[in-house]
């Protein structure tokens, strides 16, 4: 569209913005949401959020000086017409791939990303940090937190509003309001109100007045109160809702969003304000991109699709997560205790159709993981079955409720952990390698893992059986072709054999890697080395006399997991082996205690030797093995 006399190419950092008229500006907001457009379609990413701020990443970049004044953007997912803005439009091809641009601010990534975000909520607290240490350096600099009204659901920006509201440093909040509005606009007097407010001249005046009052003799204090209870009471019958302003915050808005120059002048104004301030502005998700503006929560999270029409591809693969559904809506068919709880992540759990189906037994509580537990945890002291189904690196945000309000009352929720694993292309704060470490040591926890469809509802139904709380785990990932042994009935703590011969050697797995390891067992055979598979299904509780057991029938038992090694199921394996003095040989292969770098899950796996060739490479690296005389026997027959 405006191929001949590009804008973007000419924006290397924020500073090249004063140099343009509101023409060009709002030519280059039609070139953002094309480059973002055409990146997100080839790569994947979030589309709806980024398309709805570009105009509000523009006008924040004119008025504030970037990186001097420090601007956080809550969760980040709406970070890329910042992105292009300060100086990586070169590199925005690569947004979201290996060794490319994140898909969220990152601080290693360039100085104008104040602050790592990627989970919900936390841009207030962190901003406030920053602008105290500012303070406390000498500085100057402003602090602005971008958040979206979905994450003020979460408890964490409650708390960081009060705190903020009380502490005078004048942080600046931009409300980006893109799904409904606090409270109705009450006309042109509310805007006037929220408008004169800001004015510096007013500012001086009643600031003036605040210390003339306080200094009467006897009666200034009290005198005072009153006035600021009267102010009050007059800005509520012009608000109705003045929630901000009981928290000491001044309060501006609502703002049209998609208004560069309008935009422009309220954030000049509260620049200067020297108070803690929230700005409401209303943005439309989506913006100039129809079918992300019809149906933004489709476009919101995307893998690559048609830019022209808009249409997605299609996985063809069935993942999981729809194992999980179906599963999850046969069981609720039966039994009308089971409840369906998400945080704000119907689609991405697979629970649309649960909810279609039963609307009256499922909860989206928002972003508010905490409270989705305890909320669980009330449903089954009363006598229901809930099923919290929440991404992995989520729901570690809730491990307090976990124990105390859940494991301690040993009460049934089934928490059902999506994307546990490796997780493709989010990059480090959407890994769910966390959970088992998280949640092995608490007592009274089972913690089971699916290697395909008939093993996700053996273990479900299980799960919804027992009297107290219970993990299932499964990856973001095609779930494979049923293998007779997932039909085996479950016993407690104990696995099962996917493949079972007279081999020295064993890989133990749990379910997400089944594929992984049937690729090194026949990578093993090309070199002669046989191997047999085991199933671990139960990560707690351990059947420990069976698992000795068939530990003591090898000489090398290999424990594979896609989680964080350290306090993961290998570890504790390895413990058991020394306790019960097991002749085997037991080795561990995990994910090592580093920080998960973006990719894919292939690519991933293939860095931490979780692959088939890598679990295999490791095995043939062990001297022992290759020269084992069993093996040699073995090949010799």
């Amino acid at each position: 569209m405006f191929k001949d006399d590009p804008i973007l190419a000419k924006i290397h950092s924020p500073n090249d913005l004063s140099r343009l008229d509101y023409a060009e500006l709002t030519r280059l907001a039609g070139e953002i949401r094309e480059e973002i457009v055409s990146t997100v379609s080839r790569n994947g990413g979030h589309l709806s959020s980024n398309l709805g701020v570009v105009e509000l990443t523009i006008a924040l970049h004119r008025v504030f000086q970037s990186p001097k004044d420090s601007i956080v953007w809550d969760v980040g997912h709406q970070c890329y017409a910042h992105k292009l803005l300060t100086g990586r439009s070169g590199q925005f091809s690569t947004l979201r791939k290996s060794g490319g641009l994140s898909g969220f601010p990152k601080r290693d990534e360039s100085p104008h990303d104040a602050f790592n975000t990627g989970h919900a909520s936390t841009s207030i607290s962190a901003a406030l940090g920053l602008l105290a240490a500012e303070r406390l350096k000498g500085g100057d600099g402003k602090a602005i937190a971008v958040i979206g009204d979905g994450a003020l659901t979460g408890g964490m920006a409650f708390e960081a509003l009060s705190h903020a509201g009380q502490s005078d440093l004048p942080l600046i909040i931009i409300l980006n309001d893109n799904n409904m509005s606090i409270g109705p606009n009450v006309g042109g007097l509310s805007k006037y109100l929220s408008r004169i407010s800001m004015k510096s001249r007013y500012q001086q005046i009643r600031r003036w007045i605040d210390h003339c009052v306080k200094r009467i003799p006897f009666f200034g204090d009290d005198l005072f109160d009153t006035m600021m209870r009267m102010k009050r009471a007059v800005k509520a019958i012009f608000y109705m809702d003045n929630f901000f302003v009981d928290l000491g915050f001044e309060y501006v808005g609502p703002i049209e969003g998609h208004q560069i120059s309008r935009l422009e002048e309220v954030l000049q104004d509260v620049r200067g304000l020297g108070k803690p301030v929230v700005v409401h502005v209303i943005t439309r998700k989506g913006k100039g991109y129809e079918a992300a503006e019809h149906d933004p929560s489709t476009f919101h999270g995307v893998s690559s699709f048609s830019a022209i029409d808009g249409l997605l591809e299609k996985n063809v693969s069935s993942g999981f997560t729809e194992a999980f559904s179906k599963s999850i809506m046969r069981a609720a068919a039966k039994d009308k205790r089971i409840i369906a709880i998400t945080a704000a992540m119907e689609k991405g759990t697979g629970l649309s159709a649960f909810k279609a189906a039963f609307p009256e037994r499922f909860f989206d509580v928002g972003i508010a993981e905490e409270h989705a537990v305890t909320f669980a945890a009330g449903l089954a002291a009363k006598g229901m079955r809930p099923v919290v189904s929440i991404y992995s690196t989520f729901l570690q945000r809730a491990v307090d409720q976990i124990i105390h309000d859940t494991a301690l009352q040993n009460l049934p929720v089934l928490f059902a952990l999506d994307r546990a694993g490796l997780v493709p292309d989010d990059g480090e704060t959407h890994q769910g390698i966390f959970d088992i470490a998280l949640f092995r040591s608490i007592p009274r926890m089972n913690i089971l893992a699916p290697a395909g469809k008939s093993e996700m509802e053996l273990m479900l139904h299980w799960m919804l059986n027992q009297s107290g709380p219970s993990v299932i785990r499964y990856p973001k990932a095609a779930c494979p072709a049923d293998d007779p042994a997932f039909s085996v009935p479950l016993e407690r703590g104990r696995g099962v054999f996917v493949s079972k011969s007279n081999a020295p050697l064993c890989i133990a797995f749990s379910g997400s890697l089944y594929q992984e390891v049937i690729d090194a067992r026949n990578i093993l055979r090309e070199s002669d080395i046989s191997a047999d598979l085991y199933n671990l299904r139960f990560i707690k509780p351990i059947d420990e006399r069976y698992l000795t057991g068939v530990m003591n029938q090898y000489d090398y038992f290999i424990v594979v997991e896609e989680g964080i090694a350290q306090g993961g199921i290998g570890e504790y394996i390895i413990s058991l082996g020394n306790k019960t003095q097991s002749p085997a040989q037991i080795i561990h292969m995990g994910i090592p205690d580093e920080i998960v770098p973006l990719g894919t899950r292939a690519e991933l796996l293939r860095q931490f030797k979780l692959d088939g060739a890598g679990i295999a490479e490791q095995i043939m690296g062990i001297s022992e093995i290759v020269t084992c005389s069993r093996f040699q026997k073995m090949a010799a027959l």
